[in-house]
């Protein structure tokens, strides 16, 4: 029975088999090789089809193939620095084999009138060609295209330990993983991008090199992907540019123009750019640059699909790179086709480009006049200078934009997957690819797709055990973290709790455990994306010092609602807890515990409240929100209840649980209730929003935050005389500003006053964010590198700044090596000044993106002109945001 099974399954796969290639007979079209008059392989070249207006690229061993109906096609085919060669092929009911054989371009110089003993005449053609980007940008009201992508990766090295890790794992080097979309890709104006992914195949995962900034961006733009287009309004502070010739192509005149930057290292461009000449368009490309040590390669081939109108056809890109030992190599093949264009009718008119610095400027050249629309003024069929055009056209967007609805939303995309993208036969693939699969990525496919068989049996035979398991408690949950689900939306777990397990000299060893309940709710609105989010949740939070032998609890009720831009939330906490005198925790507890134990340090200073406080928060927009509370408390001072460590050499003993302070005395510390209002509000003025799946984010580049703090304690509280009484108000502002190529100026400033101090304790000042740690805090304008953590703490008036620059190009990044590798080099400077100190000041430098991700800073701080101490700091790299 068994063999008789085997020779029908056999049976029925020749015959399947029989099928495939009876169907794939009946196809014709064209399909061949493109080659060099050497013999030599020119991969991703563009075939392009003029009477359809569509083409393909070859593959990397530069086989093309493309299906036709039978008729008779003009067939064009390109390659970046060869010249394109035209071919009239009749198809009929079979395939018709057409190699191409493409000889070097040569390219004629001196075709350009300048006049006589002026500029390099790339300097005409580059101005004309910047002053004509935003109206290519914009000349057309909507397009849409179809997109096949194609990523090979390769893994070409690892560490030598890791690497039978990695082939267990099923990761071996040198070997190509490849995926493939399809996806349709429109684009309407001013900056709104819709992709559909009608399918996708993938044995590997590439996605973090994905191209896909490039592709959906357009380089006539100031950046692609933070990186100055060689079209930037400001290209020529960044970049040199060289005529080396001209040749035609499909009936029109090409300008080859090098690319070099002034400075080479990261984000800029190095290469040659084509411009095609009167019309002033990207004809072709060819750049290459670098983004965090990473070699990127970026070549696309334009064709027209209008009139005056020359789009992107083929585009390839080659990232590559090390990271900690691993170094590999990703290539990415994007062929665009089925363009569907709308003209902006507003743009209809191509105007002649004069270049003021090298020709003569006719009389009836048209200048731009404010009093009039520049509509109006584009409608004009009048020569124009690059200046006055370029007024025009930026005043005829800033028109544009005022007539939207929603003038504040500067970006919009929607992205979406088929139901049956990841479900499409391997005869769809075969029949919508349009470039082959090389031999390599043929054999990728057939090992994945091996190992995928596999996994899936596995996984079927121990789906059902598997999902009990999820349901049961496993013994590490309570540490690990783990979330219990009831339905209803109702759940119940734990955080993870590794991090709660510390040591301070107040607790000794400590416990902690925290864990939550929650109850969710969501209800779609009318426009069936934006929802209602409600949420009750109550959060326990438990600890135990094993010194100091006590037990410490709170717990916070918080109910919560978001709506698509604004929200708002309501909450109840009390108990009895441990706090660290500066409630912005300034000192870590793990970093506190390493310094206590290693080298009897003890930063972190604590004291104990119960209490209960209410709290509210409301969210207006992403411009605005306000929040108070109102807290009751009695306050306690805690001593130091150990004196163990691991470092037990004579001169250093741990200090105690009473920061020293230059203002305050023992009072400052005593026992004392009090009942505080916090009220406080954050303004981010002229706010812009993008659309992500019709979800409004804020865009706040452009946006700083200005914050607004009041709060006041309510004396005579009870009939004791330590009941806490003040008010304090603050202001403060954070922003950043960025200057051309990497160069960031981030600040955070402050000043605030205690209008009234009758009774304030130390939990009340206003303190600072200071460090005496080796770590550097995350973000680089946050905390100050070398300040007491309490010294300088106030009941009185202060001002605060912290400011941080990043260069391009300092000292060390001086050399294209390290500039290439990704390194930064950051200046930083904080200032501190109260009413009852000296003038605090730190100043130090910093290497950045070291190996990527670090940060190591060196600097000193100094009261007035006295130098107080100095010192190393290590942190993560600037770039890298963490909340």
């Amino acid at each position: 029975m068994l063999t008789d099974n085997k020779i029908f399954i056999r049976s029925f796969l020749l015959l399947l088999i029989s099928v495939v290639i009876g169907s794939s007979a009946l196809a014709q079209g064209i399909r061949g090789k493109v080659l060099t008059t050497e013999g030599e392989i020119l991969p991703y070249s563009s075939v392009y089809i003029r009477n359809l207006g569509d083409g393909v690229p070859t593959n990397q061993e530069g086989n093309y193939e493309y299906k036709l109906k039978p008729g008779v096609y003009d067939v064009l085919v390109q390659y970046l620095g060869y010249k394109s060669q035209l071919k009239t092929i009749e198809v009929g009911d079979a395939w018709v084999e057409m190699d191409f054989e493409l000889e070097p371009q040569t390219y004629t110089l001196g075709t350009v009138e300048v006049k006589a003993g002026q500029e390099d005449p790339a300097l005409t053609i580059m101005r004309k060609a910047i002053s004509k980007a935003k109206f290519h940008r914009l000349q057309l009201q909507k397009y849409s295209m179809t997109v096949y992508l194609k990523g090979t990766g390769q893994l070409t090295d690892a560490p030598f330990f890791l690497r039978k890790t990695l082939e267990k794992e099923g990761l071996n080097l040198n070997e190509a993983y490849t995926s493939e979309s399809v996806s349709r890709i429109t684009f309407t104006q001013p900056n709104k991008v819709e992709e559909k992914v009608i399918s996708i195949r993938t044995n590997g995962d590439n996605q973090s090199t994905s191209p896909a900034p490039y592709i959906q961006t357009s380089f006539y733009q100031e950046k692609i992907n933070e990186i100055i287009s060689p079209l930037s309004r400001s290209a020529f502070a960044y970049y040199r540019f060289t005529y080396e010739g001209t040749f035609f192509d499909q009936d029109v005149l090409v300008n080859k123009i090098k690319v070099t930057p002034r400075s080479r290292g990261e984000r800029v461009f190095e290469g040659y750019i084509y411009i095609i000449e009167d019309l002033w368009a990207i004809h072709s490309l060819n750049l290459k640059t670098s983004l965090l040590g990473f070699q990127i390669q970026a070549t696309q081939q334009y064709a027209p699909v209008a009139e005056n109108v020359w789009m992107p056809l083929t585009h390839t890109y080659r990232f590559g790179g090390k990271f900690f030992g691993f170094e590999g190599e990703f290539k990415y093949l994007a062929s665009t086709r089925d363009y569907e264009v709308t003209m902006n009718p507003d743009l209809a008119y191509v105007p002649e480009i004069i270049d003021e610095k090298v020709q003569e400027v006719p009389d009836e050249v048209a200048e731009f006049d404010k009093s009039e629309s520049a509509l109006e003024q584009l409608a004009k069929e009048q020569p124009t200078t690059r200046k006055e055009y370029r007024k025009m056209i930026n005043e005829y967007e800033k028109e544009a934009m005022k007539e939207r609805e929603e003038p504040e939303v500067i970006r919009e995309s929607y992205y979406s997957i088929d139901s049956l993208a990841k479900k499409r036969e391997l005869s769809y693939w075969d029949s919508i690819r349009p470039v082959p699969l090389t031999e390599k990525e043929i054999e990728g496919y057939n090992r994945d797709d091996s190992l995928a068989v596999v996994e899936a049996a596995k996984v079927s035979e121990v789906d059902s055990v598997a999902k009990k398991a999820r349901s049961k408690f496993r013994p590490l949950d309570f540490m690990n973290g783990a979330t219990y689900n009831f339905g209803a939306g109702k759940s119940f777990g734990f955080k993870q709790n590794w991090t709660k397990i510390s040591f301070n000299t107040v607790e000794g060893f400590k416990l902690g455990m925290g864990l939550f309940y929650r109850k969710y709710q969501e209800e779609k609105l009318a426009d069936s994306v934006n929802r209602i989010r409600k949420s009750f949740n109550i959060e326990p939070e438990l600890r135990y010092g094993f010194s100091s032998n006590k037990f410490y609890g709170k717990v916070d009720f918080r109910w919560s609602t978001t709506k698509p831009i604004s929200g708002h939330t309501f909450g109840i906490e009390g108990g009895k807890y441990i706090y660290q005198f500066n409630g912005g925790d300034p000192i870590n507890e793990q970093v506190n515990a390493f310094y206590s134990l290693l080298f009897r340090q003890n930063y972190m200073k604590l004291y104990e409240q119960e209490f209960a406080k209410i709290y509210w928060a409301h969210r207006v927009n992403y411009g605005f929100t306000y929040r108070g509370n109102l807290t009751y408390a009695n306050r306690h001072q805690l001593f130091n209840n150990i004196n163990y460590s691991w470092y037990n050499k004579e001169g250093r003993e741990y200090t105690p649980n009473q920061p020293e302070n230059v203002e305050t005395d023992d009072q400052a510390f005593a026992d004392h209730d009090i009942l505080k209002l916090n009220a406080s509000i954050e303004w981010r003025p002229g706010v812009k929003y993008g659309i992500r799946n019709g979800r409004k984010y804020p865009i706040t580049s452009n946006s700083p935050l200005i914050k607004l703090s009041y709060n006041k304690a309510f004396g005579g509280i009870s009939n004791s005389e330590s009941s806490a009484d003040f008010d304090q108000i603050e202001v403060g502002i954070e922003h950043y500003f960025e200057f051309g190529v990497s160069g960031k100026f981030d600040f955070n400033v402050s000043a605030g006053t205690f209008l009234s101090n009758k009774n304030v304790y130390f939990q009340d000042y206003q303190h600072f964010g200071g460090n005496r740690t080796i770590f550097s805090n995350f973000g680089p304008a946050s905390n100050y590198r070398f300040m007491d953590y309490y010294k300088y703490s106030t009941n009185t008036s202060y001002v605060s700044g912290i400011f941080h620059y990043q260069f391009r190009k300092f000292l060390l990044t001086q050399l294209p090596m390290l500039r290439f590798s990704g390194v930064r080099e950051n200046l930083f400077f904080n200032y501190l000044k109260t009413e009852n100190s000296k003038n605090y000041w730190e100043v130090g430098y910093s290497l950045d993106n070291l190996f990527r991700i670090f940060r190591l800073e060196i600097g000193a701080g100094f009261e007035d002109r006295e130098f107080l101490r100095g010192g190393v700091r290590m942190g993560v790299a600037t770039f890298i945001q963490i909340n």
